[in-house]
């Protein structure tokens, strides 16, 4: 192992190698082909709620502390989730179709026409007319990372603490009436405060509400 791991604590060297696991499973359960990167619990609405099908009913104490570990590595900004009929292979398939299209499959090519700057990035349209952003990540293998374009067709954007209150809260309570009350016996879960403004409330309440229509 490389000797700068040996300089890290403890706790951050766990929780850096759960993630690198947990990422590593998610792109092998589900192809994602390299050289592309794609988050699909925080960016694709279809496999979010396969996710809640496939936690929904496990209720052991250590099926919660897998399922809240995972919500946590949603993060705490804001993301663009994409709701169209592409599934996860359509999509991948068809980004690496136009890239190689452009002569851009290739980490050299790929990081001259997108940048390497932190602000740096470019637009794809896919069949659906939905957009994507495509940004250079520093990975020999997969450096070509993707999400829905702020803004795109076929997308909404949503707050991290919303999405992940709305997920727990539709995998362990369930019930169709929704109350703050409810919604804050889940927070604390997540170490999120409890909720004090109604529109936080009700931003849940609508992110519930989009999860369930598939049902």
């Amino acid at each position: 192992m490389d000797s700068k791991y040996f300089n890290m604590p403890m706790n951050i060297l766990l929780c850096t190698f759960s993630l690198l696991v947990y990422l590593c499973i998610m792109i092998a359960e589900f192809q994602i082909r390299e050289p592309i990167l794609f988050n699909p619990l925080k960016h694709h609405l279809g496999f979010i709620r396969e996710f809640i099908n496939k936690n929904t009913g496990e209720e052991s104490d250590e099926d919660q502390r897998i399922l809240i570990k995972e919500l946590k590595h949603l993060g705490t900004s804001v993301m663009d989730v994409y709701s169209g009929s592409l599934n996860i292979n359509e999509i991948c398939d068809e980004v690496l179709s136009l890239l190689q299209g452009k002569e851009l499959s290739k980490r050299e090519n790929f990081s001259g026409w997108a940048g390497t700057g932190l602000n740096d990035f470019r637009i794809m349209s896919l069949s659906d007319g939905s957009q994507w952003t495509l940004k250079y990540n520093d990975n020999c293998l997969r450096f070509v990372h993707i999400f829905p374009a702020r803004g795109s067709r076929l997308t909404f954007r949503v707050k991290s603490n919303t999405l992940k209150s709305a997920l727990l809260y539709y995998i362990l309570v369930g019930k169709d009436f929704i109350t703050a009350d409810d919604l804050n016996r889940v927070r604390p879960m997540l170490g999120l405060s409890p909720i004090k403004d109604p529109l936080d409330t009700e931003a849940i309440t609508e992110m519930i509400e989009i999860l369930r229509e598939a049902d």
